[in-house]
């Protein structure tokens, strides 16, 4: 498809309006951090959704809710007060490759991190550059594993220093930093959304080479890198706005 970059910005946007409405949260797993109005509620049920956010979208939103159940309905209080024998009630839980034992420790690592670093948002803040969110990821990685873990767990919490393109993560940086005027996103973050990367996966990626936002074949860093460059032609102040349109026309149009 050859568009354009005028084109190009006034097709995507046409379909960022088509999808980035109410009726995205439902189905997504973005459902889960809206069941909170608390801060630390919702960036933690945010990261603890957007963990198990891969395979199939219906499966993974119904698993994340599960979480929140096993939780109490209250994933701050739990993480910050819960007694050991609480986390019991977690080892029966899988998601893929996620399980209890996975469970565990990542309430283990949450409680740390608002104990000892200020919790998941100042992490963010502190390591983030000029440009890039990415080496607050690296950071966030190295902060969580930092007390005693089960070494399954690392492969959980990527880190773009590894070569990872960090998906799940970037689409919960997505959520928690992205001013929304639709209501999908909530903004709670003090960071700027021109800052973000795209959640790239297969599919977006599919969609992004189709129209000519990438041209490596890879979904690998320099292809993040490309992508970003060229969203951030688009709209440099909300590049990330446009995986509304990748993941639409992706998914719902078969593009």
């Amino acid at each position: 498809m050859s568009l354009s970059k005028t084109e190009l910005k006034d097709f995507l946007d046409v379909k960022v309006t088509e999808f980035n409405t109410a009726s995205f949260i439902e189905p997504d797993p973005i459902s889960i951090p809206h069941r909170f109005s608390l801060k630390e509620d919702i960036e933690i049920s945010g990261f603890l959704a957007s963990t198990i956010a891969w395979g199939n979208r219906k499966i993974i939103t119904k698993n994340g809710h599960k979480m929140m159940d096993l939780l109490g309905e209250s994933p701050f209080d739990f993480v910050m007060s819960h007694e050991e024998h609480q986390l019991e009630r977690l080892e029966g839980f899988v998601h893929r490759t996620f399980n209890g034992e996975d469970f565990k420790y990542f309430i283990k690592a949450l409680n740390h991190i608002y104990t000892n670093h200020g919790g998941l948002e100042s992490i963010f803040i502190k390591h983030q550059t000029e440009d890039s969110i990415q080496p607050a990821i690296h950071a966030l990685n190295q902060i969580f594993f930092e007390i005693e873990h089960p070494q399954r767990t690392r492969k959980h919490v990527a880190d773009p220093l590894k070569g990872s393109v960090a998906k799940r993560i970037n689409m919960n940086l997505r959520w928690l930093c992205r001013k929304d005027n639709t209501g999908v996103d909530f903004g709670i973050w003090d960071i700027s959304p021109s800052k973000l990367s795209c959640p790239l996966d297969v599919h977006s990626g599919n969609i992004a080479r189709k129209l000519g936002l990438i041209s490596r074949p890879q979904n690998d860093l320099k292809a993040l890198a490309e992508l970003d460059l060229n969203l951030r032609k688009l709209d440099p102040n909300d590049p990330v706005k446009y995986d509304f349109a990748l993941f639409g026309l992706g998914i719902f149009e078969g593009f």
